[in-house]
């Protein structure tokens, strides 16, 4: 146990060997990141076998961008001599210069081989092409668009991210614990503590996912360390609450630190395992992003629990009651009086429950009709909260060339087979053109391009139709394609995943505390809440925002961070009272409860609101709406949910705690 005298020592000495170790594995966990589409969409979805077809048939690998002249008073013959001259200068490959009907438009194709279709030399080959275009003559402009731009300005998105956020986040977290303790030195402990968590975190999940072949993407990395800071700072401060509660009543350090462990201990172990176990519910998902995801959180608030119960407290009792300074913890002193806003919450929350819940709720009922507003699905080219170059490029491109804006669909069938589906393939509603590319291994692929815009449910409507018709002689897969079955296996994964996390939290939360009103009654109230964050994230995306729509996984990780967070918060709060009850009764311990924690559950929320909000920050949409709506039910959570309405409900309604 960290609380003895010698067993201090030998475990910060254990923790310096661990992270010595874990140090070199854990930078490595870049070899084990990856972003591209295979590796988020199952193995059996029709674009991924499409990808690996492709693969065994030579040729094909390269990279192709579309560059865009525009001039609004009409294209001159001098601008078709420079894009003549620039496309010659790239390589001369690719479809030649070609002019809009209305003559103020002018495009062409530029390509290059890239053998094993390697991401770096693909933004190689980009910034290439944007450098050679880059001094159009006056009145003309340039932009660099296709899917190769779009993916290496997806690419240059993710550049670095991983750093930034570290530093970022831990800025915040080192700001607002200054802020909560007011000390010069307290702060310092859990920010190292949380900070060898994330690097233990880090070569834990290199590991596992070396080991198993796991494939983990850019976001699930960020989400783990937002995780990893956000709780083992809320668990932190849970542990030195208590600390300092029993350092006041106990003299010496190393005995209130061993009341304060067993008495925040088993909350924060508690706590610890139902976000765990809710994590691992995405194991059962069909994406493997969303699986990644939980095997990833799991990972990291397994060492987040160890590292705050064994190294944090250690770090405590070798710095003494000083490291509290100014406000030293004495011996003998008073409690805090029970007064303040929080004396006041909890007397009227205890005064009249029935009112102060229906009031709550109905507050949380009218922020989740704002889940009306909730977007469609932002597809590729609404990723980004600053429209690039290739975005923009695409849109110059849909306007002067409708014919030519669908992004290209790749077919392949038994070369046997080529002719009937090519015929086939041209038949269908929305298709402008569809021919063979290349052939090998007996397979023949089919190059088809849809006249729809890209991202819109044309596009995937005609998706779904080429599928239709020449199946099961053939395969299609393609960046809309792809887009096509995330939407698919996305959908099937909220109705499987959203449901087991519900099951296992509730179960969960009836074994640990042992009343099952109780464990309804904090289910109900963080379902409500969860509705509530994503109905005002759904308004601040369309309204504050202007987003184009919302990432299709976005209600499942909301609703598995949702819950398991908002119980997180519920069962430091339940198992105040359960411990108060059988002596105070329900009604007093409740008072209690709400007195005594409300405000270090307020502080741990908003620190891990805060460490949440940081991916806000970021220069993409599927992180900002996921920072945005679980900072704001983490915030409804502490401030709302626990002391207004789960509270209350369990003053007025049966089931008593005293049992």
């Amino acid at each position: 146990m960290p609380a003895g005298r010698t067993a201090k020592r030998v475990i910060i000495g254990l923790w310096l060997l661990l992270l010595a170790l874990a140090v070199p594995v854990g930078l490595n966990i870049g070899s084990v990141q990856s972003d591209d589409a295979r590796d988020r969409l199952p193995a059996d979805a029709e674009s991924t076998r499409v990808t690996e077809l492709v693969e065994r048939i030579p040729g094909g690998e390269g990279d192709q961008v579309l560059v865009v002249q525009q001039r609004q008073d009409g294209i001159t013959e001098a601008d078709r001599t420079w894009a003549t001259a620039r496309r010659d200068a790239l390589g001369g490959t690719g479809m030649p210069p070609v002019t809009s009907d209305d003559g103020r438009t002018l495009m062409y194709a530029v390509e290059r081989e890239n053998p094993g279709e390697d991401e770096e030399r693909t933004a190689a080959f980009v910034e290439e092409v944007r450098l050679a275009v880059a001094q159009p003559p006056p009145g003309l402009t340039v932009q660099v668009t296709g899917s190769s731009a779009i993916g290496a300005d997806i690419d240059a998105v993710f550049e670095g991210i991983d750093e930034t956020l570290m530093m970022v986040t831990t800025a915040v977290v080192a700001l607002l614990l200054i802020i909560t303790y007011r000390s010069p030195f307290l702060w310092l402990l859990p920010l190292a503590a949380v900070g060898v968590s994330a690097m233990v975190s880090m070569a834990a999940l290199y590991g596992i996912a070396s080991a198993a072949g796991i494939t983990v993407s850019t976001q699930s990395f960020s989400i783990m360390i937002v995780l990893v800071f956000g709780a083992g700072t809320d668990y932190a401060m849970l542990l030195v609450a208590r600390y300092r509660e029993e350092l006041r009543r106990v003299h010496d350090v190393h005995q209130a630190m061993g009341a304060a462990l067993r008495g925040a201990g088993p909350a924060v172990l508690a706590s610890a395992g139902t976000v765990t176990l809710g994590l691992l519910c995405l194991l059962a998902a069909r994406m493997n992003d969303l699986s990644g995801l939980g095997l990833a959180g799991a990972v990291g608030i397994a060492c987040t629990l160890v590292t705050m119960l064994t190294l944090f407290p250690a770090l405590l009792l070798v710095t003494g009651r000083r490291v509290f300074w100014p406000k030293v913890p004495r011996y003998g002193a008073p409690a805090t009086a029970s007064r303040g806003i929080w004396a006041r919450v909890a007397n009227h929350a205890v005064a009249k429950p029935v009112r102060t819940a229906a009031a709550s709720a109905a507050v949380l009922g009218v922020f989740a009709l704002g889940l009306t507003q909730l977007g469609g699905d932002l597809g590729e080219t609404g990723q980004f909260t600053d429209t690039p170059e290739s975005v923009a490029g695409y849109a110059t491109l849909g306007q002067a060339f409708p014919e030519q804006s669908g992004r290209p669909l790749t077919v392949v069938t038994d070369s046997a087979k080529a002719d009937d589906v090519t015929a086939l393939a041209a038949a269908v509603p929305g298709v402008a053109e569809a021919e063979p590319a290349r052939q090998g291994d007996g397979l023949t692929v089919i190059e088809v391009r849809p006249g729809a815009t890209p991202d819109t449910q044309e596009e995937f409507d005609t998706v779904s139709r080429l599928r239709a018709a020449v199946a099961p002689d053939a395969l299609v897969g393609g960046p809309a394609a792809e887009e096509l079955d995330t939407r698919e296996a996305t959908a099937a994964d909220n109705w499987l995943v959203l449901p087991l996390v519900l099951a296992v939290v509730l179960l969960v939360l009836v074994l640990l505390l042992r009343a099952v009103v109780a464990s309804l009654v904090v289910v109900g109230a963080v379902l409500l809440c969860f509705a509530a964050a994503l109905g005002i994230g759904a308004i601040a995306y369309d309204v504050l925002f202007g987003f184009a729509g919302t990432a299709a996984n976005l209600p499942a990780l909301c609703f598995v961070f949702g819950v398991a967070l908002g119980v997180d918060y519920s069962i430091f709060l339940v198992a105040r009272i359960r411990d108060d009850a059988p002596r105070l009764g329900t009604k007093e311990a409740t008072r209690r409860a709400v007195t005594s924690t409300g405000g270090v559950i307020a502080s741990a929320g908003l620190v891990l609101a805060a460490t949440f909000a940081v991916l806000a920050s970021l220069p993409f949409v599927p992180m900002v709406e996921l920072g945005f709506a679980v900072a704001a039910g983490v915030l409804l959570q502490t401030l709302v949910v626990q002391p207004l309405l789960v509270a209350p409900l369990l003053v007025a309604l049966p089931g008593k705690m005293e049992r």
